[in-house]
């Protein structure tokens, strides 16, 4: 029988029709959170909404960009109508786009630099301030990367947005800690998910580098995930957390 360790809690997760989004999601709902699940495509995110809720979860599907500060606001208002609070906020929505550092398009950096940055500051200052109003504390986290901590070629700017995602949360520490409100954020490595899971390649590449043999699954990020917006971390905030099988100390590229 699974825990219900997040009985009564509210929770938003952006970016969640699929892959890491979704299992965080869904690892939510299984132990008890009411859930905001957002995804840029509408349809996506209803599917991915009924099928946690066949599985007993209490989901609301949101379609929208998450880079929308108009819509971040109405995600919260949302899941504060639908379910009374916000307790936990993942800004887990992000986009990658590849490119050659002389040749990055302006409009390429400015949709990963809105998406990425933009779309997670606005979730944290949305969602702190509904927390704030509360009075009862929260936690809220950001997902960075393990390119936001070893060069990788062609994704300067989405290494640039990566590494800023760590100092949101460091930074915030000093913002949000008054009100009992801890930030973190999590630096997936190499990961399986719907876009790899067909791609030999890309799994034997993977295993091969990384120190514990496989690149990352979406339950090893969920799960850490799990934790660090839990009780369990009440004293933890300001930190990255490294999820990559040990890639980072040893970082040869795929």
């Amino acid at each position: 029988m699974v825990e219900k360790s997040f009985d009564t809690q509210v929770a938003i997760v952006t970016g969640a029709g699929q892959g890491i989004g979704y299992e965080i999601a869904r690892q939510l709902c299984r132990q008890g959170a009411n859930t905001i699940l957002n995804d840029i495509d509408g349809e996506l995110a209803s599917t991915a909404a009924e099928e946690i809720e066949k599985e007993g979860g209490h989901c609301v599907a949101m379609g929208g960009n998450a880079a929308d500060v108009s819509f971040v606001h109405a995600m919260v208002e949302q899941a504060v109508r639908q379910f009374g609070s916000v307790s936990i906020a993942i800004a887990n929505a992000g986009v990658t786009i590849f490119g050659d550092f002389f040749d990055y398009k302006p409009d390429a950096l400015q949709n990963v630099m809105n998406v990425n940055l933009a779309g997670s500051f606005f979730l944290a200052q949305a969602a702190s301030k509904q927390m704030k109003t509360q009075k009862k504390g929260g936690s809220i986290l950001l997902m960075s990367s393990v390119t936001g901590h070893q060069a990788h070629k062609d994704l300067a700017a989405y290494g640039m947005t990566k590494a800023g995602i760590a100092m949101l949360a460091k930074t915030l520490v000093i913002e949000l800690s008054p009100f009992n409100i801890s930030i973190n954020a999590i630096a997936p490595g190499a990961t399986i998910t719907e876009r790899t899971t067909g791609d030999v390649e890309f799994i034997k590449r993977w295993s091969q580098i990384t120190p514990m043999g496989r690149p990352a699954e979406v339950g090893d990020i969920a799960h850490a995930a799990l934790f660090l917006v839990s009780p369990s971390s009440r004293h933890i905030t300001g930190q990255t957390i490294v999820v990559d099988g040990g890639w980072t100390s040893v970082s040869p590229p795929p």
